[in-house]
């Protein structure tokens, strides 16, 4: 019982409640020794009154709020019932997590849904790290099963335990797929399969369906999974525990019998099914029985077709699965066989002869059907000496039906287990260490408990027993190893109810004797019962029922059940009698009497006895109980030998609904599985266990001396006597401080008491720091006060003075004011009056000058006229005398020049030469003389028109001046008339023109508004082309990044099938070495002619048979064997697998013809031949299936654009759209071929390189020759030289010499001497040349695997010599003249080099990644970068670690990022070194920051103590030493850094605040590289490591989920990172420099001074 001290006001106790077995309530107020009862106050806010008898009477305290849901439940401070409900309850419903720890066991909830917690991540999560720093998983029992394995060489055990429908089954399941996945790491073999393949077969023909669960194991299973030293599976073995064989003959209501029934009912329409004649499950009386032959969710006939595939994988022939199922079929029929009765008093029974049901068991089992009838309704007895038949009664006879059945489904069963035994054991070598998982049935009580019942609550007290034990050898080892002087724990021991079953005169024994009696029965038995246990010797486990003399009771250490004995001695015996044995042995079929013959064979009935009318043997009458006690004593000594690790999974609720906490089921189940005897057992002890440095960091408030971390034990050992005064409440071990259950919580009430009363003090002092502040703030207040009021007063006489003196002023202004006014209001007047005057006068002035001012005007204007028309007439004559002169002077020149015409004559004479010029210029004047007369006809033509209207104007207005000068006066009345005419006229004419104008301003404002709407639309139609052409633009961009996308994932599946290639190619050269070492052990054998062809593929175009397109086509060497050695000698004669025929028709499939060419005197030249046809014309129909596939996308894609195009108007816009069509069409173009490129890489003529060399050459011939051309500055290579020099070059040459050498020296030796044989004619040694070279660099890189320098530099070799090859291919356009291409065909040794450069890529990740691998946790989560920063951020029961793991080292290294930013910085610098482009350094480290941010976040989401606000800036620091590590080598353009962005935001989420809407809102805004999972598993997880820090509360988490459901479809719905993505690597080609001899420097060390320079 806790401290009393502790039962104060305020404090939390646990009560208990029918309903939820243990409610929570408050203390209101202290405790006191003496009081009879507890003032509490439950949830609800009402108080009671809890009655307290003694001190045993307290309820139990709660534990603080910081402790809820831990994820140990040894870690509380109280350890008791009601805390370990709580939280489990709390972990279950609030926090989703069905995984919690309780010492060294594991308690596991069934959630009944399927939760995303067992992916690959996952296991790669829990792989490798420490099981005390992950949160619970079924994984991490299994990791720290394995690793102790490992690391001690000891054998292991997991014993999986619990309630019917409480998740054993599975969880058994997840433990060996874990097993299989990290025994087998990548290379997942045939064993780890057949391993795997074993569960859906046990399900099968051992599970059903019953009241609890869907799929209850009704056996129980041992299956120890072998290990070999280098800690891979190598085998496995199975053994199993009490069938209930009694369900094959009767189920109870609403059960079902084994799925293997109903899986084969629902099967009966398939061909081969056909002949089992089977029928529906209501039709058959063994499955009929529980009534709902279905069960929902479950297809039993795809179960089924698992079933098959499972028995395949293990070896099972389609032959033989047949005949199994024929005996569950004959099982069925079996049970509608219809027994009758006859006699007299019905003592005889008889079969119909034409009953079917009988007639289909005994076809389907090859036995006689009228020696079954006969020997199921007789039986044979001996007396005297002879042989005598008895009929037996019709219900004996249904006892011998039922009992058969039970019998042949038993052995069926045991069958099967032996032969996956046999097919799981190890072929390869000795197991040196195992693993068991032990999935057994839990404590079962119903309402009839029988003969099952008693056998598997048996093996549960034994069970109990050894964990008991266990668990205290623990405590025990923990206190040694700490030199505790401690005294014995006391613990609950189960051994007087073991003895009462097993011991001498116990139940089982005179279970035993009761059924060697002739006339045993249970009445008898039960009597024998009470007589041994109630009246001679009263067992305190043994009690009579009241109301029952058939029953007994018996007190389980997990509950008191009632047993009735009708069916013991019956289920018990299991007797079959032995004339039906026979009639089995002798069937036809193999099968049966294989089954049957082994059990003639064996000492003893492996499943029960058989009973003959001789007097049998005591080895025939072995019973069942006898024998589950011998197994189940095997069993505890092999999980003695072996290191025990215990499962407990819990049935939350029986309605099976998913996160339903029903807390009374729960505790019945805690109370039968043992979890809470542990927590007695730690509670007994010392539970509380902290170092003295976890301790001194805690409470070193309650220390007294030197406050040193180095002082720390000496401090605990010196205060802890002060403050416990009960010396056996704590103990001092070497490393640790041990506390009994509540002391903690005692230390914790003391440290907050003195953190209480050192606030109190605190705040005394600062309270009288503020009252001494208060006080002289008033003092200077008052004063202060003072000061202004005399102020004040002063003032306001001023005021008053200031006032009279304002008042005399005022009467002295105003009076001024009003004579003033009047003064200017006189003024005013005056000045008005003179105004008006002064204005007319100057009125009158200015009218008369301007008069005077027109006057003058008029004058200068008539002046003016009068003047200008007597210059015009004067300058007239002057112009008519100058026309006069001019024509008289130019007569006289005309004169002169005919004259000197006249005298022509002389100078032609003269001047001959001048004739032609003088020709042309008259040409030319004649020319311009007609232009001259045109123009002047012209001009005389345009004057007389001219003339002629001016005359016919004048004509005009002469006319009217006549008329007006002819017309007479008019009248006067006329004229009035005229004028009123005219008026009304000029009105109607201004009404028109005014309505005009009108009109005209309505037009005008209309043609307003429609050049309005006419802008508008021209700008929604702008706008609208302007979208059109947005999504055309976003087509065609979406098009095209969907194609890169597909080419990206073509690329990754293409680099991933390479990957397992190389894989797969390592692990046959591994096997074909230790197949050679063997042959080699054994002696010189003769080498098969199949095994003779041997060689190594350069390409992944020889894909193993393991990665081939038609697995079903070639069986397996081990299926092969198994034929040979295991089937009948017709079946050797006959094999069940020819190449010839399998090869025939996979050519028909694939529609490949026969190449009637082909004629070869080897088989296996032949089917390798066809074999690499039928590939081709696999590779080629996918080729046409996806190019047919992208040509209508491409189309779609067309359609869609000329759809947008066409609501455009602008013929610009479409020209422009068809023109980025075009460009769009043309990537997609070269994006389709280089994805053909890159599918084709899988070349098989590789193989036929080596299987046909002379049919390739003879190809190859066919091909155009170039003719070689002349080329200097080359290296020759003679033809024996050839080996070595790659030999000095590649093969043999030393790593220091090679790192020494330029980048791609190399490479580029190789290609010179490569190009020289070309260049000389020998086509063909310049390709084996160029192959041997790349063969050899592929062996120099699986030389150096781990070596990163070495790798490096043999891919910058590689990528050189390819981009070299692709430089000088024959195929290759050629913009220089000068660059000769080679001329052979370089394609396939182009593929090769590709795929080498994808390898060497893959190994140079493979090598960071494993040195990584080790550093990244502890570097990047558990480093202290920041000092003091979480140093004393303890929290409380953090340190109490699982018992039985390894301690971890204390004083190593602390850990760093120095580590991965080295190894980052060493690759980088071999990267940079050998001058590798700078975007595959960028893909490499996008690589690697992904793995890094994966492993990093999956480790922060599974890690509680990892969640909190100091450990996220902890982390956060610690990443951006890693971006600006990145970022100062220039990666961060290639994605290096944004790949960190999910592990960035989850620090930041683990800093930001977690309490209001607002905070949320936030959150969901900020964290958008992290998926809606893992944002609300870090807020669940989050755990404040001070006290200043609070946990999240469920609403706030409830909120977040709620903004987090909009945004949570686009975001992977996965828990964790996938660490295994792979990002497609694009290798850059850039055309390389022109190399030549010359230019090149070759040391002497590599050796090759025999190359000649040509």
């Amino acid at each position: 019982m806790a401290t009393l001290e502790l039962y104060t006001k305020g404090a939390s106790v646990w009560v208990p409640d029918p309903d939820s077995v243990w409610v929570s309530a408050q203390l209101l107020q202290d405790f006191r020794p003496g009081e009879k009862q507890l003032l509490l106050q439950l949830p609800d806010g009402r108080e009671v009154h809890h009655p307290v008898g003694s001190l045993s009477d307290l309820p139990p305290l709660g534990n603080p709020d910081i402790l809820e849901g831990e994820n140990d439940l040894t870690a509380l401070s109280f350890l008791h019932e009601p805390a370990v409900l709580h939280n489990l309850r709390v972990r279950f419903l609030d926090y989703s997590s069905i995984y919690t720890y309780c010492g060294i066991v594991l308690v596991a909830i069934n959630p009944y849904e399927q939760l995303p917690i067992y992916g690959e991540e996952v296991v790669d999560a829990y792989s490798g790290q420490d099981m005390a720093d992950m949160e619970p998983h079924i994984f991490s029992v299994a990791e720290e099963a394995y690793r102790t394995m490992t690391r001690e060489e000891k054998n292991q055990s997991i014993v999986i335990s619990g309630e019917s429908g409480s998740g054993k089954t599975v969880s058994a399941k997840f433990t060996m797929r874990y097993f299989a996945v990290v025994g087998g790491a990548a290379q997942r073999t045939s064993v780890e399969e057949r391993v795997l393949s074993s569960n859906p077969i046990m399900e099968s023909i051992g599970n059903a369906k019953t009241t609890r669960n869907d799929n209850s194991s009704r056996f129980g299973k041992y299956i120890e999974i072998g290990f070999g030293r280098k800690g891979d599976i190598v085998g496995a073995n199975m053994r199993t525990y009490l069938l209930e064989k009694s369900r094959v003959v009767f189920q109870a209501s609403s059960e079902r019998n084994y799925h293997i029934f109903y899986q084969l009912c629902a099967s009966r329409d398939l061909p081969e099914m056909r002949a089992l004649k089977l029928d529906a499950p209501k039709h058959f009386r063994y499955t009929n029985q529980g009534g709902d032959t279905r069960i929902p969710g479950t297809d039993d006939l795809s179960d089924l077709e698992r079933t098959r595939s499972a028995l395949t994988t293990l070896g099972v022939l389609p032959e033989q699965q047949l005949e199994l199922f024929r005996i569950v079929s004959a099982v069925l029929h079996l049970g509608n066989v219809n027994i009758q009765a006859s006699g007299r008093s019905s003592d005889r029974s008889y079969i119909d002869a034409q009953d079917g049901a009988l007639a289909a068991f005994s076809k389907l089992l090859g036995v006689e059907g009228s020696q079954t009838a006969h020997w199921l309704c007789h039986r044979r007895l001996a007396v005297g000496g002879e042989l005598l038949v008895k009929p037996v009664s019709g219900q004996q006879a249904l006892e011998a039906r039922d009992a058969l059945a039970k019998h042949i489904y038993g052995q069926l069963f045991t069958w099967t287990v032996q032969r996956l035994n046999s097919a799981l054991r190890s072929q390869r070598s000795k197991a040196k260490s195992f693993i068991g998982v032990l999935d057994i049935y839990g404590f079962e009580t119903f309402e009839w408990n029988s003969f099952e019942q008693f056998c598997i609550n048996y093996a549960n007290e034994k069970l109990q027993q050894q964990f008991n034990r266990h668990v205290f050898h623990l405590e025990q080892e923990e206190y040694v190893r700490e030199e505790l002087a401690w005294n014995r724990i006391e613990f609950s021991d189960n051994q007087q109810c073991i003895n009462l079953i097993e011991g001498q005169l116990g139940m089982f024994d005179l279970l035993d004797e009761e059924c060697r009696m002739p006339k045993g029965s249970d009445e008898s038995w039960v009597l024998k019962l009470y007589d041994q246990h109630l009246t001679s010797k009263p067992h305190p486990h043994f009690r009579k029922p009241r109301m029952s003399n058939s029953a007994f009771i018996i007190l389980h250490f997990a509950d008191t059940v009632q047993y009735e004995c009708s069916g013991f001695l019956d289920k018990n015996r299991d007797t079959v009698f032995e004339e039906l044995i026979n009639i089995l042995r002798a069937s036809q079929s193999e099968l049966v009497a294989e089954l049957f013959q082994q059990q003639g064979n064996a000492p003893n009935v492996a499943n029960g006895s058989v009973r003959s009318g001789k007097r049998a043997t005591r080895e025939h009458k072995l019973t069942v109980g006898f024998q589950f006690r011998q197994s189940l004593e095997m069993l505890m000594d092999t999980l003695n030998s072996t290191t025990p690790h215990y499962v407990r999974c819990i049935k939350p609720n029986d309605l099976k609904e998913p996160f339903m906490f029903d807390p009374r089921r729960t505790v019945q189940q805690l109370r039968a599985c043992g979890v809470l005897e542990t927590i007695r057992i730690s509670a007994a002890g010392y539970p509380s266990r902290w170092t003295y440095e976890e301790f001194f960091s805690r409470y070193r408030v309650l220390l007294r001396g030197p406050q040193s971390q180095a002082q720390a034990q000496a401090l605990c050992r010196q205060n802890l006597p002060q403050l416990i005064q009960d010396p056996d409440q704590y103990c001092f071990g070497k490393t640790k401080v041990f506390f009994r259950a509540g002391q903690v919580a005692l230390l914790e009430r003391l440290r907050a008491e003195r953190l209480r009363v050192a606030a109190v003090i605190i705040q005394s002092r600062v309270k009288g720091w503020l009252g001494r502040l208060r006080y002289g703030r008033i003092c200077w207040a008052a004063g202060t006060i003072q000061r202004y009021s005399r102020g004040t007063l002063a003032r306001r006489l001023a005021l008053t003075l200031h006032y009279t003196k304002a008042a005399l002023v005022i009467q002295k202004t105003f009076r001024m004011v009003v004579v003033r006014q009047l003064f200017v209001m006189i003024r005013q007047a005056t000045v008005t009056i003179q105004a008006f005057t002064r204005g007319t006068l100057a009125r009158r002035t200015y009218k008369r000058l301007v008069a005077e001012r027109a006057a003058a005007l008029l004058q200068a204007r008539v002046r003016g006229w009068l003047a200008r028309r007597a210059y015009g007439r004067v300058r007239a004559a002057v112009v008519f005398m100058q026309c006069c002169a001019r024509r008289k002077a130019s007569r006289r020149e005309l004169l002169k020049l005919k004259a000197e015409a006249r005298s022509v004559e002389r100078y032609r004479e003269l001047n001959k030469g001048m004739e032609v010029k003088l020709m042309q210029l008259q040409l030319r004047v004649d020319q311009e003389v007609r232009q001259s007369a045109a123009l002047r006809e012209t001009l005389t033509a345009e004057r007389e028109a001219a003339s002629a209207e001016l005359e016919a104007l004048r004509a005009i207005v002469q006319k009217l001046e006549t008329q007006k000068q002819e017309k007479l006066p008019p009248d006067p009345v006329e004229s009035e008339k005229e004028v009123e005419e005219r008026r009304r006229a000029e009105e109607r004419t201004a009404q028109e023109i005014l309505r005009l104008t009108q009109e005209l301003q309505m037009l005008q404002t209309e043609k307003d508004n429609v050049y309005i709407e006419k802008m508008d639309v021209s700008a929604r139609l702008l706008e609208q082309k302007k979208t059109q052409q947005e999504c055309v633009h976003q087509a065609v961009l979406q098009a095209s990044a969907d194609l890169r996308s597909e080419l990206d994932d073509e690329r990754m599946k293409y680099q991933s099938l390479l990957k397992d290639f190389t894989r797969l190619e390592q692990r046959y050269d591994n096997l074909r070495e230790m197949s050679l070492l063997t042959e080699r052990s054994k002696g010189h054998r003769r080498t098969d002619s199949t095994q003779s062809l041997s060689f190594e593929p350069l390409s992944p175009s020889s894909t193993p048979l393991s990665m081939s397109p038609f697995p079903s086509a070639f069986p397996s060497p081990e299926a092969v064997r198994r034929i040979s050695v295991t089937s009948p000698s017709d079946e050797r004669r006959h094999p069940a697998w020819s190449p010839e025929t399998q090869m025939e028709q996979l050519m028909e499939k694939m529609d490949v013809p026969k190449d009637p060419a082909v004629k070869m005197k080897r088989e296996d030249l032949e089917l390798a031949y066809d074999a690499v046809r039928v590939a081709n014309k696999f590779l080629e129909s996918q080729l046409r299936q996806q190019h047919s596939r992208w040509e209508e996308e491409l189309s779609a894609v067309r359609s869609q654009l000329s759809q947008a195009i066409s609501a455009s108007s602008s013929a610009a816009q479409t020209q422009d759209i068809w023109e980025l069509l075009e460009a769009r069409e043309q990537e997609c173009a070269r994006l389709r071929r280089e994805l053909k490129e890159l599918k084709t890489t899988v070349s098989l003529r590789r193989l036929l390189s080596h299987v046909f060399p002379s049919a390739l050459t003879a190809e190859a011939s066919c091909l155009p020759q170039l003719k070689p051309a002349a080329v200097s500055g080359l290296l020759e290579c003679r033809k024996r030289d050839e080996t070595k020099l790659i030999k000095n070059l590649i093969t043999d040459i030393r790593a220091d010499v090679a790192l020494s050498l330029p980048p791609g020296l190399p490479a580029s030796i190789l290609f010179l001497c490569v190009r020289q044989a070309d260049c000389g004619g020998d086509q063909g040694r310049a390709r084996s040349l160029c192959g041997a070279a790349v063969t050899a660099m592929k062996a120099a890189m699986k030389k150096h695997v781990n070596d990163l320098d070495m790798t490096v530099l043999w891919l910058k070799n590689v990528c050189l010599l390819h981009d070299l090859l692709v430089q000088h291919s024959p195929k290759q356009s050629h913009d220089s003249n000068e660059l000769v291409p080679l001329t052979f065909d370089l394609s396939n040794l182009i593929r090769t080099l590709s795929d080498l450069c994808i390898q060497g890529y893959q190994q140079l990740l493979f090598i960071t990644e494993a040195r990584l691998q080790k550093l990244i946790v502890p570097a990047l989560l558990e480093s202290e970068t920041i000092a003091g920063l979480s140093g004393s951020a303890v929290k409380l029961g953090a340190s109490r670690k699982r018992a039985g793991s390894i301690p971890r080292p204390v004083g190593g290294d602390a850990p760093t990022m120095a580590p991965v930013l080295r190894e980052l910085e060493g690759l980088h610098a071999a990267l940079t070194q050998q001058a590798l482009p700078l975007s595959l350094t960028e893909q490499a480290f996008r690589q690697l920051s992904h793995f890094i941010c994966a492993c990093a976040l999956n480790n922060l989401l599974l890690r509680k103590d990892m969640c909190s606000w100091s450990r996220g800036m902890q982390i956060r620091y610690n990443v951006s030493l890693l971006e600006e590590c990145l970022r100062s080598r220039g990666l961060q353009a290639g994605g290096a850094v944004a790949t960190l962005e999910p592990l960035i935001q989850a620090t930041q989420l683990l800093q930001v605040g977690k309490k209001t809407d607002a905070d949320a809102r936030a959150i969901v805004q900020t964290c958008t590289a992290l998926s809606s999972k893992q944002i609300v598993k870090i807020l669940t997880v989050y755990s404040p490591h001070s006290d200043l820090d609070e946990k999240v509360s469920l609403n706030f988490i409830r909120t977040v989920q709620e903004l987090l459901k909009g945004a949570s479809d686009s975001q992977p719905p996965q828990l964790l990172m996938d660490v295994r993505r792979v990002f497609p690597v694009t290798f850059p080609y850039s055309p390389p420099p022109a190399i030549s001899a010359e230019g090149l420097v070759i040391p002497d060390s590599l050796k090759i001074s025999f190359l000649h320079r040509a």
